[in-house]
């Protein structure tokens, strides 16, 4: 399922080889739309839940915005499983849920904090999920995964906004919010194998699971990383329009993912490092051209 727009863009799908892309059944639809939802949900098993707004500097601007997508969209989806009979429910969570690290690493019995109205909007949104695996015994699965990144990753995103700096010849500095900041990377393909894993597994309903590597790197650190991979030297600015207000900035986010590996079998298979080989390789080969406008 994805959003309609007047350019009938449907994201990283268009990129995909034509025999999978055939595969596919892609609906066009709004999440705040329940009538679109159930329409959506009919003839379904399992519902991965991922649609979302996910951008924490714009929900300081529209906050009603991640509501009506966030909490309300989530509860179309989870209605509509309900009254359609899904046998499984995945909603997707995220670390920014937790707030500054009260302890490390974060289990899933660590407080929730809204340190922005985005992570509010999760908060609530997952609490919903819950709510309705208690309530109705829908079976319900929330996976919080840590920061997710890889190839293709919106350059919006932390990782590739400073890769793609680094290689635009046009770039002398490379423009970044807070270099502080630590948080736990999971390569996308892991991300994707545990959700994939949720499938049949006998997980009590409402149960929340952390999906993470148990190791953090803050932006300095990953951009030093970064630097060597590329085989490229530049100073780096702290952007003041890029860095969260003081009492919503989250410092540290690390994962303790004890209970994936229990429930899922899972773990990470890719390495921190060979993870921003393969984005810096695939930035390398899509080209730069189109990207300039998310960093300057």
């Amino acid at each position: 399922m994805v959003n309609y727009n007047s350019r009938s863009d449907m994201g990283q799908i268009s990129e995909l080889d034509a025999n999978i892309r055939s595969d596919l059944d892609v609906r066009v639809a709004d999440i705040r739309d329940s009538e679109a939802v159930m329409a959506c949900c009919e003839d379904v098993d399992v519902i991965f839940h991922l649609a979302a707004l996910i951008g924490i500097p714009y929900s300081y601007l529209a906050p009603r915005s991640y509501i009506q997508v966030n909490v309300t969209g989530t509860m179309n989806f989870l209605n509509a499983a309900r009254r359609l009979g899904i046998a499984q429910f995945v909603q997707t969570s995220t670390s920014e849920v937790y707030g500054s690290a009260q302890y490390v690493p974060i289990d899933e019995k660590h407080p929730l904090v809204a340190q922005s109205p985005y992570s509010a909007s999760k908060i609530a949104a997952d609490k919903l999920a819950e709510s309705y695996a208690l309530s109705f015994s829908l079976p319900v699965a929330i996976i919080r995964p840590f920061n997710t990144f890889g190839p293709r990753q919106s350059l919006r995103a932390i990782i590739p906004t400073l890769a793609s700096q680094l290689l635009d010849r046009d770039v002398s500095e490379v423009h970044a919010g807070s270099l502080h900041p630590v948080r736990d990377y999971t390569y996308v393909a892991d991300t994707a194998a545990a959700f994939i894993k949720t499938i049949g597994c006998a997980i009590e309903p409402g149960q929340t699971i952390n999906l993470g590597t148990g190791v953090g790197f803050s932006i300095a650190e990953i951009y030093a990383r970064l630097q060597d991979i590329c085989e490229v030297e530049k100073p780096i600015v702290q952007d003041a329009e890029r860095v969260r207000p003081d009492n919503s900035e989250v410092a540290r986010l690390i994962s303790d993912n004890a209970l994936a590996r229990k429930l899922l079998n899972w773990e990470p298979k890719v390495s921190f490092d060979a993870g921003l080989k393969k984005v810096v390789a695939h930035l390398r080969t899509r080209g730069l051209s189109q990207t300039s406008v998310y960093y300057r």
